[in-house]
């Protein structure tokens, strides 16, 4: 299927691994020009060597003014924005929130939730110019579930949804589509630490966290990031013209987060 996405000028966050990744390169597969950050330059660098197309600039979206000079290098290799993936965001800790350390809930916020208003709140006025304009914001099953010793995610993904909706009303008129992704078990290094630390937390093997994870779930499998990327690029191809203020779910149909 061509998506007719050639030369869409894309910026994806934490685009130098895992999601973030698997969506700078399919997006560079169908003919987009891609910009990435990342607070990992050693996994910047190994991008521009594998995939010297897609274009990067170190950047923590915590930080307004490292965002502000995140947009001038994008908008100048870019030439302009067609598309925002909102994807940067932190695990957070586990922990029982009476035990918990504000230090690592204010962080997990600023990351997940607050460091997408950063991104976004730069991108608008480049994304009325566009033809084709879409931000995609990554939020969780988390973000429609309940979470247990994983507050701060759970809320700053709760969050993210509240933020993607608003922001399809607000925006509609100016042609703007916005819309959130809402992963669930997603392979990988992160996911793997995430069942480490609850299966620690409980007193329990990995294996046996894993197969709760998954007795949560009619589709026992993890999604892979590059399930999440395709949905992403239909989305934002002129074929979803009109998919906005849509939380959707890839998830294996997660009925419950334990």
């Amino acid at each position: 299927m061509d998506l007719d996405i050639k030369g869409l000028r894309v910026l994806v966050t934490a685009g130098a691994g895992g999601i973030g990744l698997a969506i700078a390169r399919a997006f560079a597969a169908e003919g987009a020009r891609v910009h990435v950050c990342d607070v990992d330059e050693m996994a910047l660098s190994a991008v521009a060597a594998s995939n010297p197309a897609i274009t990067s600039t170190p950047c923590d979206v915590s930080d307004r003014s490292a965002v502000k000079n995140l947009f001038a290098d994008a908008l100048a290799k870019l030439g302009g924005l067609d598309v925002l993936v909102n994807n940067a965001g932190i695990a957070g800790p586990t922990s029982k929130v009476e035990e918990m350390n504000p230090e690592d809930w204010d962080r997990c916020l600023e990351i997940c939730l607050t460091g997408q208003f950063n991104c976004t709140r730069l991108a608008v006025p480049h994304l009325r110019k566009s033809g084709n304009a879409s931000i995609v914001n990554i939020s969780s099953a988390a973000g429609r579930l309940g979470f247990a010793m994983r507050t701060p995610y759970a809320a700053a993904k709760w969050g993210v949804i509240g933020l993607t909706k608003s922001l399809s009303i607000e925006l509609g008129p100016d042609n703007i589509r916005v819309n959130a992704i809402l992963p669930g078990l997603v392979a990988g290094d992160r996911q793997r630490r995430v069942l480490e630390a609850k299966a620690q937390q409980r007193g329990i093997s990995y294996a046996e966290m894993e197969r709760t994870a998954f007795s949560y779930t009619s589709i026992k499998d993890y999604v892979t990031p590059e399930q999440l990327a395709d949905q992403i690029l239909f989305m934002c191809s002129p074929r979803g013209k009109t998919i906005s203020g849509q939380a959707i779910s890839i998830c294996g149909d997660t009925q419950m987060l334990g």
